[in-house]
């Protein structure tokens, strides 16, 4: 079973990014995104080396973003592909049938083309405006779940959708109301502390108990 809280992971450099990666795992994420868009070749190699260990660790799954190439050769569990990314059926034929394979949807149409294509979940999103993420494509906003969700219905799919983008502790009961599968955070996670139990909270949303 997929996990239904993903971390995306932030930070501008190697050592940001393995803190924040850190402090998720310690508050129990079990789902890393590694999202390091800055770093050269040989920053973002060092740091998937040291995140996949600390994974393993932690029992976590560790997605790469974007990379196939590095995905297949640090032995990722998977990889999250947006939609001007390597082609799903191409990074298929890279990773093999075992590997998680993810992909970016921004509408209805983009869901089930992502669905066709042989994706295991979509990240569907944003919700609202963040600085997360640059070139942000268009708002969906809470009605746009709803509408989307209700119509992904008619297509009897059962794809895990996570929806993503500036979502809040008090968002996640509305949007499970819409059918989505999880969320996927990144500041949320980032910038709360050990003493917040914001990993707790978010399981006992997601799941209806604490997992341990």
């Amino acid at each position: 079973m997929l996990s239904k809280l993903q971390y995306i992971s932030q930070g501008n450099t190697v050592q940001e990014q393995l803190l924040n990666i850190q402090h998720a795992l310690d508050q129990g994420c079990d789902w890393i995104q590694m999202r390091f868009k800055n770093g050269t070749f040989e920053e973002t190699f060092a740091l998937a080396e040291s995140v996949k260990k600390i994974c393993h660790q932690y029992d976590a799954n560790f997605i790469v973003n974007d990379n196939v190439s590095l995905a297949k050769i640090i032995d990722a569990e998977g990889v999250h592909l947006g939609l001007n990314d390597m082609p799903i059926s191409k990074a298929r034929e890279i990773l093999g049938t075992d590997k998680i394979i993810g992909g970016t949807a921004n509408t209805l149409e983009e869901v089930i083309s992502q669905t066709k294509n042989g994706c295991d979940y979509i990240g569907l999103g944003p919700l609202r405006f963040t600085n997360t993420k640059a070139n942000l494509s268009r708002i969906i906003g809470m009605e746009g779940y709803q509408t989307i969700m209700k119509e992904l219905r008619t297509y009897n799919t059962s794809i895990p959708i996570y929806a993503i983008g500036g979502i809040n502790l008090n968002d996640i009961e509305m949007l499970l109301a819409t059918g989505i599968y999880g969320v996927a955070s990144s500041s949320l996670i980032t910038q709360s502390s050990i003493e917040d139990e914001l990993i707790i909270q978010l399981n006992e949303k997601l799941y209806g108990t604490v997992i341990i």
